[in-house]
């Protein structure tokens, strides 16, 4: 009963305490895709993600009813980083939900005018409003709107104190003229949140933060398995602190003291490796998230690396391998020998015919790819040839016998329509392709069937083509599974090597594009086409995560372009919309929506990509 009773009060005061409009809500999944084509199409970073973001501490004066019901606490605001912008999870700011989606539409605008930093929030805000609106004139009419609306819905000033009043002055002032602020007031408190302005980031950059790196080279830390997380798509403020003493004793405690889990208690905490099942209900829980530097390291208690097999059951290297450099975003440099990259064929490999499964499909599509092989014909009409072509030569003459006729070629040659092409086809062999499809097909199934239908496909029509496949285990350890080169006949020997693939480890694509554009740059065809089989983005366990990596593979691809080469990717991931296009461009790339259907699409697609 009590429970009851206080389960319709708390719904009751909260309402009477917000301000807000549900029933105009909009909420920021909705138009997330409008948000962030805005965003990008106006100049904002391709890379940076653009997604929701959670409520922060803000501390303004709050009325007696929102003290009550603990309302305005937290408040979600328009913020970036070097990573992502981050938008409200919902904005019911105005009674029109046309209002609320055009305060989305506003302040991706601002951000993709803006870096991010601040001097003065106040004044830098202004300054940013005046700029959209002289470069944009169509939006003024929107902004206005916006606007008046706005201050108009933020209270009477004349009832706060003085210090606060005049803030709020200053602000409604900005906001209707912006860049006529020149000095703002200090307060006590924060004034009410500004929602078409941008924030400062409230988030510490825990990838970059040198809190959480190791003492050691960046290639001695932890290895860590990536797993199936649920998708959490807001951001947590971060704190730091010190780590309890380890070597204290028992802790003795009332029950009732007992801290919660948003409590930071110093005190020395059990190791296991394995995952906690709550941890993502946990993290959704929280506010703040405390970090600090363990001592003991779970690595510390097996001296051994537990990411790659034993030299016998490993992939045979060929060669000491070959140093290749990699791109900095952050110093704005490629990094001269940073990786090793280490050619290696499948272990256990034996020649073996194509499996009966896909023998049905392959007839079907050599017949398709018969017919682009290289075809020699007469060339009729030629002013000069290697023979006379008796059909011109019979209209010549009859013409000169009723009048002057010219010669408009009497002569035919013997010509070759031959496809110049290399192709070259990298496969993702990360572990992610582990993953089952279905109950019987893993992605690494069908990546394999995938590979077969193309080599019988090439083999047909004649093409120039070889066949890779790469994983990564940090910068010192890219593998290069050679399937097939482009000196080698495609035969049981390739197929038994694809056969053999197993799932690798993890994505370090640049790498592996750079590699691979060396070896079409070697091949004398005139046209050179880089195909990428993948499942997923760039990724690896020593910082080439997120926008590193993605920053990596696009400068290795404009690379591949400056080289004339044409690249071109082929993916099963779903969310390869939001990363793709900044890497190969709006039409450089492909998902394929039922990845069972790949064995089949991608010789399909090889075809349309060369076809004359």
């Amino acid at each position: 009963m009590e429970e009851w009773v206080g389960e319709i009060w708390h719904k009751f005061i909260t309402r009477k305490a917000s301000s807000e409009y549900e029933e105009a809500r909009v909420k920021f999944a909705d138009i997330s895709h409008s948000v962030s084509l805005v965003f990008r199409a106006l100049g904002g970073e391709g890379v940076k993600r653009v997604e929701a973001a959670s409520g922060r501490d803000y501390l303004v004066r709050r009325s007696l009813l929102e003290k009550i019901s603990g309302a305005n606490q937290q408040i979600s605001l328009a913020w970036q980083d070097d990573e992502s912008l981050r938008l409200p999870e919902s904005l019911a700011v105005f009674p029109d939900t046309e209002l609320n989606r055009d305060l989305y539409i506003w302040l991706a605008v601002l951000a993709a005018q803006h870096n991010g930093r601040f001097k003065h929030w106040g004044l830098d805000n202004q300054q940013l409003v005046l700029d959209v609106l002289t470069k944009y004139p169509g939006l003024k009419p929107r902004y206005q709107r916006l606007a008046k609306t706005f201050v108009a819905q933020r209270g009477d000033p004349g009832k706060l104190p003085r210090e606060e009043r005049e803030m709020e002055f200053a602000i409604n002032r900005a906001l209707l003229e912006p860049g006529s602020v020149k000095v703002f007031p200090l307060v006590n408190y924060a004034p009410k949140a500004v929602l078409l302005w941008l924030y400062p980031a409230s988030v510490i950059s825990l990838q970059a933060s040198p809190f959480l790196e190791n003492s050691a080279d960046e290639d001695e830390q932890e290895s860590k398995k990536p797993k199936q997380e649920k998708q959490i798509n807001t951001r947590k403020k971060a704190e730091r602190s010190d780590a309890g003493n380890n070597r204290d004793g028992m802790m003795i405690f009332r029950l009732e003291s007992l801290f919660s889990w948003s409590e930071f208690s110093k005190m020395d905490r059990g190791l296991d490796d394995s995952d906690d099942e709550d941890n993502d209900r946990v993290a959704q829980d929280l506010d703040k998230i405390t970090l600090s530097r363990q001592q003991t390291q779970k690595s510390s208690a097996i001296k051994m690396d537990l990411d790659l097999p034993s030299a016998s059951e490993d992939d045979i290297p060929l060669g000491p391998g070959c140093k290749l450099p990699e791109w900095d975003y952050r110093s704005n440099q490629l990094v001269p020998d940073r990786c090793l990259l280490h050619p290696m064929l499948p272990r256990d490999a034996t020649p073996k015919g194509l499996p009966k499964h896909l023998q049905n499909t392959a007839k079907t599509i050599q017949a398709q790819f018969e017919q682009l092989q290289s075809v020699r014909y007469w060339l009729k009409s030629q002013p000069q040839g290697e023979e006379v072509d008796m059909n011109a030569w019979l209209d010549f003459y009859v013409q000169s016998q009723v009048s002057k006729a010219e010669d408009r070629g009497l002569y035919q040659s013997f010509r070759g329509n031959f496809r110049d092409l290399s192709c070259l086809l990298l496969a993702d062999l990360s572990m992610s392709t582990e993953a089952y499809l279905d109950d019987d097909n893993r992605v690494i199934d069908v990546v394999k069937d995938s590979l077969l239908l193309f080599g019988e496909a090439l083999q047909s029509s004649g093409d120039n083509f070889a066949m890779y496949g790469f994983s990564s285990v940090k910068r010192s350890n890219v593998r290069f599974s050679v399937l097939k080169n482009f000196r080698e006949n495609y035969g049981n020997q390739v197929r038994g090597r694809i056969q053999a693939l197993k799932p690798g480890f993890y994505t370090r694509m640049g790498a592996a594009v750079r590699q691979a554009s060396k070896l079409l740059i070697e091949q004398q065809s005139t046209q050179k086409l880089l195909l990428m089989l993948t499942d997923g983005k760039p990724n690896d366990i020593d910082h080439y995560e997120g926008r590193f990596g993605i920053e990596d593979c696009r400068q290795a691809i404009l690379e591949a372009r400056q080289q004339g080469i044409k690249p071109f990717c082929i993916t099963i991931d779903q969310d390869a919309a939001d990363y793709l296009p900044y890497i190969f461009g709006s039409s450089g790339f492909t998902v394929i929506m039922k990845p069972s259907q790949l064995p089949v699409r991608l010789p399909q697609l090889y075809h349309q990509l060369t076809a004359q």
